[in-house]
């Protein structure tokens, strides 16, 4: 089942391109040709309920926001980046997608891969 995204402007591409081989629908703010325009986060979230898309942002203060004050929306997930791992930060969203869906209403939270066998914090 293709899920449809709508990564908002800093999303690293990486991890986005890795959604897309995991066969999501990502559409990125650059190819809705809404970069660079500093559209306010809920005009970000607006556009996505439009487009019947979720959010994925590294926003996660703003999002989780507006999460609380939106009624009704497609979805938002929030994601810490990880640098270190962008592959895996892909597979935890993909999870978390296939384990959330509908996504409709619902705030999702991805968290970075913590390697406390290998130092790495």
């Amino acid at each position: 089942m293709k899920i449809k995204l709508y990564a908002d402007e800093n999303f690293p591409k990486s991890v986005i391109e890795e959604l897309r081989k995991l066969d999501h629908d990502v559409l990125t703010v650059l190819e809705a040709r809404q970069a660079n325009q500093r559209i306010p986060d809920a005009q970000v979230l607006a556009y996505a309920i439009q487009q019947e898309r979720a959010v994925i942002t590294l926003n996660r203060n703003d999002f989780i926001r507006l999460h609380k004050a939106t009624e009704t929306h497609t979805g938002i997930i929030v994601c810490k980046e990880d640098h270190k791992h962008p592959l895996q930060l892909a597979q935890r969203i993909h999870i978390q997608l296939l384990t959330h869906t509908p996504l409709n209403n619902k705030l999702i939270r991805v968290n970075k891969l913590i390697n406390y066998l290998n130092g790495e914090n």
